[in-house]
């Protein structure tokens, strides 16, 4: 593969050299624990040991870096996986972490409990105000800008570009986590950010079979890879061979998935729009988006995910959650099917309480690429219970 291949060629062939053994298109999944060396300290491809390294998460890491266009990219058991390790290598007692308002609930709890029981301090603000963010860096202090656009469930958007300028000027980590654009969308590390990170259960793994999380580091972050490579290890929270092979199938139709995930929900928006019954709808892709010229800047479109906000406040939010039929009532997103979701009181009922507490009146629609004429039936005939 040249190096200037574009995005999907990559996505198929990034890491997926056929096997020289039989000429096997499709690279065999390396379902081995141990690997047998030429003598004490001969390893055969530096493979010894499959917590410290697989062929199969090997090419699956290869296709992350390729996909974000990054230096190296690092596959892991989850998505909260991958946050912890790079945290708990860059963050120290004392240290001090900027993180949205607006970020997956598992994401706010781990800063607020978990570093935050180990003399971690955070502050919580809308990362798509600069001026907010701004305020909120403490110089010396602060080690990470925690940005997530668009943003779960509000789908707020946030200027990676101008985040990772003040970043810079601050000598804090600019991190961006990209699960809901993937990268068919969005290149964070094209736009400054200085490590990207993915919850590959999502878009990337794409058919809610397999959980996984991934990191990829932009070039001059090195010497931080080799860092979280060793918390990795150290550490163990690796994704299996099977795993990896599933997160690699997926990524190889990303670029055509995403393609009708965002065209469905344009659609699906555009009708929510059009409804008495709801007072908000929050798509980047539609114009009345306050972030939707900046969306239109820094993403290719507008990707999968719709969240609305119902007049009728809970009840009608629950009534909503509870009617669809094609959308079906679960946590996660990203798979090929539709599900529908009351983050109150599911992916985000962690943070209640909090300065990310997402309303009760909101309801989060992970669209599918299912016929849209379908989903558009479906919603309507939740809306018509309302």
């Amino acid at each position: 593969m040249h190096d200037d291949a574009r995005f999907d060629t990559r996505a198929i062939h990034a890491g997926q050299a056929f096997d020289p053994t039989t000429g096997a298109v499709i690279p065999p999944i390396y379902q081995t624990s141990t690997y047998v060396q030429d003598g004490i300290g001969g390893l055969r491809g530096g493979y010894e040991y499959s917590r410290g390294g697989n062929p199969s998460r090997t090419a699956l890491e290869t296709q992350l870096a390729a996909l974000e266009g990054g230096i190296r990219g690092l596959s892991f058991a989850s998505g909260l996986a991958a946050e912890d390790a790079l945290l708990r290598t860059v963050l120290a007692p004392g240290d001090h972490v900027v993180i949205g308002n607006d970020v997956y609930g598992g994401t706010h709890r781990l800063v607020r409990r978990i570093f935050g029981a180990w003399g971690i301090r955070h502050s919580t603000v809308d990362t798509s105000d600069l001026d907010q963010v701004r305020a909120a860096v403490e110089l010396g202090t602060t080690k990470v800008l925690w940005v997530e656009t668009p943003s779960n469930p509000l789908m707020k958007i946030s200027d990676i570009a101008a985040l990772t300028e003040l970043g810079n000027e601050a000598g804090v980590l600019v991190v961006v986590d990209n699960t809901f654009a993937s990268p068919a969308l969005q290149q964070p590390i094209g736009l400054g950010a200085d490590v990207v990170i993915h919850s590959t259960t999502k878009y990337l793994g794409g058919h809610s079979d397999v959980v996984g999380g991934g990191l990829v580091f932009a070039a001059g972050q090195e010497e931080l890879a080799e860092q979280v490579t060793f918390t990795q290890f150290a550490a163990g929270a690796v994704s299996g061979p099977f795993d990896a092979f599933l997160t690699t199938r997926g990524i190889k139709t990303l670029g055509i998935r995403m393609q009708r995930h965002s065209q469905n929900a344009l659609a699906i928006a555009r009708r929510l729009e059009e409804h008495a019954g709801i007072a908000r709808v929050l798509y980047p892709g539609l114009e009345s988006h306050p972030g939707h010229e900046l969306a239109a800047r820094q993403m290719s479109a507008f990707g999968g995910m719709v969240s609305i906000d119902l007049d009728g406040g809970a009840a009608a939010a629950r009534r909503f959650a509870e009617s669809t039929e094609l959308f079906q009532l679960a946590e996660s997103l990203g798979g090929v099917e539709s599900l529908v979701n009351y983050p109150s009181e599911m992916t985000h009922a962690s943070v209640r309480g909090t300065e990310a507490e997402v309303p009760e009146s909101i309801v989060r629609l992970s669209v599918g690429i299912e016929d849209v004429e379908d989903l558009l039936e479906d919603i309507d005939r939740a809306l018509a219970r309302l």
